[in-house]
């Protein structure tokens, strides 16, 4: 029996290509294009804002499926800090996230770490964690205050 395969993620050779992918797929709902993100490991991990560790694809699978039944995510990645060494990098950002239609367009932020390792396949998603969102917009990331040193 002939089995398609697996939809390949594309543009993939930088962690900023992943991220790219990552958010356009979160915002249009679509669940294929977004788990080709991801590295081809069991140990992959994600955390949805107040949410369980999930540990694996088919957990990180279901969880995205589950997302999507409502539509995408309006997510934009802002304030994106990364750091990158041989084969690992790690972005920490704060997504600004549109709310559900009121009188005014409304956002909630929320604290994001996205860890990447350079795989035999390119770069790939290793780890997504997503705090629980904030009603105000974070200050762009600064040295800890003296006056608390």
């Amino acid at each position: 029996m002939n089995h398609p395969k697996p939809l390949q993620a594309s543009l993939l050779a930088s962690p900023d290509d992943v991220e790219t992918q990552f958010y356009e797929a979160l915002q249009q709902g679509d669940l294929a294009r977004l788990m080709a993100v991801w590295a081809d490991d069991d140990e992959v991990v994600c955390v949805h804002p107040g949410g369980p560790r999930l540990i694996g694809s088919g957990a990180i699978r279901g969880s995205f499926e589950a997302m999507f039944a409502k539509g995408g995510v309006p997510a934009q990645p802002e304030q994106v800090h990364r750091l990158q060494s041989l084969g690992v990098a790690v972005h920490h950002l704060v997504e600004r996230v549109t709310l559900p239609p009121g009188n005014e367009t409304r956002y909630a932020w929320v604290l994001v770490t996205n860890v990447y390792l350079n795989t035999a396949q390119g770069w790939r998603m290793a780890a997504h964690h997503a705090s629980p969102g904030m009603a105000a917009r974070p200050e762009p990331a600064t040295e800890w205050p003296s006056t608390l040193h």
